[in-house]
């Protein structure tokens, strides 16, 4: 159950469920805020907790429009491209070969036949983006899935504009924004065990709370920094 408390400006939406205590949440990249109570939680009761939150959550809206968002890639010479959390140089070569990318410390090298345009070296790129999730993931999954007890039945790779990953629960697989080859490794893992535990408890409750605390008790560090990296130029969230 729904509904929406207005402080002047401010919209919040009022989620009661079965959860123990209150969470307060201002997602990125817009700054929309949420509000989780107990089932029982009356409306003035959650609206008194959220004006008394009211300087943290412009604090946190301030820090989210002034957040850094990377401009479209065109993929030229000397563009800057970030890899696992890294900036690396471009070096654009022309051949007539099947294009490639090939990466040495810092500095990518894409290789393209003369002629081709933006999109087809965007589409070389993309590719081989998709190659380096596909490995990592991969060791992930196989990582995490002992030690949960859990199987992920399959995963998937796309652009998503809303959220780094989603589960299903019931069909048993796990969802990941390709953005992330452009973040550190450990928010990779951190986001991939994210949804892997969500085939233990399919929602954000105290006990989901409880299972990653004890499986990665750095997460709220871990999504302030995924939050805190620059944004892609189609404004993206958790």
């Amino acid at each position: 159950m729904s509904e929406e408390i207005t402080l002047g400006p401010l919209r919040i939406n009022l989620i009661r469920k079965g959860v123990k205590n209150v969470h307060l949440t201002v997602h990125p990249p817009d700054g929309r805020v949420t509000l989780v109570a107990p089932q029982s939680t009356r409306t003035e009761v959650a609206r008194a907790y959220a004006i008394s939150k009211l300087a943290w959550i412009r604090q946190q809206q301030e820090t989210l429009k002034a957040q850094a968002r990377e401009t479209p890639r065109q993929f030229l010479e000397r563009e800057s491209h970030e890899l696992w959390g890294r900036r690396h140089l471009m070096i654009v070569v022309e051949a007539d070969v099947k294009p490639f990318v090939k990466l040495n410390h810092k500095r990518i090298t894409l290789s393209v036949r003369p002629g081709h345009d933006m999109a087809k070296r965007a589409e070389v790129m993309h590719a081989w983006h998709m190659s380096l999730l596909h490995a990592l993931v991969q060791e992930l999954i196989a990582k995490w899935e002992p030690k949960l007890g859990v199987h992920v039945s399959g995963y998937f790779l796309q652009r998503m504009k809303t959220k780094w990953g989603s589960c299903n629960h019931r069909a048993g697989n796990i969802r990941l924004n390709t953005e992330l080859v452009k973040k550190p490794k450990d928010l990779v893992e951190y986001v991939v065990l994210h949804e892997m535990l969500h085939l233990l408890e399919p929602k954000h409750s105290d006990r989901f709370v409880a299972l990653i605390d004890q499986y990665w008790p750095q997460w709220r560090e871990s999504r302030a920094e995924l939050n805190a990296l620059p944004l892609g130029h189609q404004s993206w969230s958790e």
